[in-house]
């Protein structure tokens, strides 16, 4: 039973504080994981040592997903303020999060169709290249047709900032990279929530910095901002604000939430990617929780941009 709201992962659209249910065979095909980093070991919990191990396939290929939770940024614990890390516990090193969207120009499709086969191969040997199990993941997802600034996504996460510069450069210096524009990039972090969940479960590993990306086979994903009144509240009175709009988030349980922070790395405040099988979950979601007292604290929550889950050569097969 949730006993401590998780607050910052649920004011997006609520959904960050549900349960997962398998209700397909797409959830069973498709799963991810990176598990957090520490300088002192610490023994892992049963549902994150069960995981199936990453492959550097992962983003060409479906594999099987992992039971569990949805994925967060909240854990086991409670913090009423951002606070820097406390020298007497274990350091965790943080999670780096990159969503880049991308769209080919109109010359690229007038191209010889052999040589657009070279081009996105190539492309797709440094996807591959970059997936190192427990390390560095990137998922790949398809917007044609739903969005007509983007063609294409590619959401990497990893431990070090530069590893990411090193990938994105690897991946503009191919063929096709000379013919991609990039409208829309963000970075983000992860960390452990403001606002905790007295939950000790699979999760726990989650808030501690690591998030369990794929799974569903589509994925809405936006920047985010509060507006300032909001962080000068009560805690007390965030939680008043939050009981309505998390009783609605959970008539939503197939909806999953990732939750990342931007502050003073990107121009958001967070990065928020929702992923599902069921498309009008989450539009109902976002309309109801439209209603609710606590969205006046929403300063921005757009653009958003509606994916669909891809290995890499079926979305680079997409681009024509």
């Amino acid at each position: 039973m949730w006993r401590r709201m998780g607050m910052e992962t649920s004011i997006f659209c609520g959904s960050g504080i549900l349960p997962a249910r398998t209700h397909s065979r797409d959830n069973q095909r498709m799963a991810e994981f990176i598990a957090p980093k520490h300088e002192v070991p610490e023994p892992m919990s049963t549902a994150t040592a069960t995981l199936p191990p990453l492959t550097a396939a992962a983003s060409t290929a479906t594999v099987p997903v992992a039971p569990g939770r949805p994925a967060s940024s909240y854990g086991a614990g409670s913090q009423p303020q951002a606070q820097p890390h406390d020298p007497s516990k274990p350091p965790v090193k943080r999670q780096i999060v990159c969503f880049s969207f991308y769209k080919v120009m109109p010359e690229w499709r007038r191209l010889p169709s052999e040589e657009k086969t070279a081009h996105k191969t190539a492309f797709a040997e440094v996807l591959t290249k970059w997936n190192k199990p427990g390390e560095f993941l990137s998922l790949t997802y398809s917007t044609i047709g739903t969005r007509g600034d983007v063609d294409m996504c590619v959401w990497s996460i990893g431990y070090g900032v530069d590893e990411l510069n090193q990938m994105r450069s690897e991946l503009l210096r191919t063929p096709l990279g000379g013919y991609l524009n990039s409208p829309h990039n963000f970075l983000a972090m992860t960390k452990r929530s403001q606002y905790q969940i007295d939950r000790v479960d699979e999760s726990e590993s989650e808030g501690r910095g690591a998030i369990r990306p794929g799974g569903q086979k589509y994925i809405f994903i936006y920047p985010f901002w509060k507006t300032r009144p909001w962080y000068l509240l009560s805690m007390s009175e965030r939680k008043r604000l939050m009981d309505e709009h998390i009783r609605i988030g959970l008539l939503y349980p197939r909806v999953k939430l990732n939750t990342t922070y931007s502050f003073g790395l990107d121009d958001q405040e967070f990065v928020v990617a929702f992923e599902t099988n069921f498309p009008e979950d989450f539009l109902d979601l976002v309309q109801q929780l439209r209603e609710t007292e606590i969205s006046v604290y929403t300063l921005k929550d757009f653009p958003i941009f509606s994916c669909v889950r891809v290995p890499a050569m079926e979305m680079l097969d997409r681009l024509g």
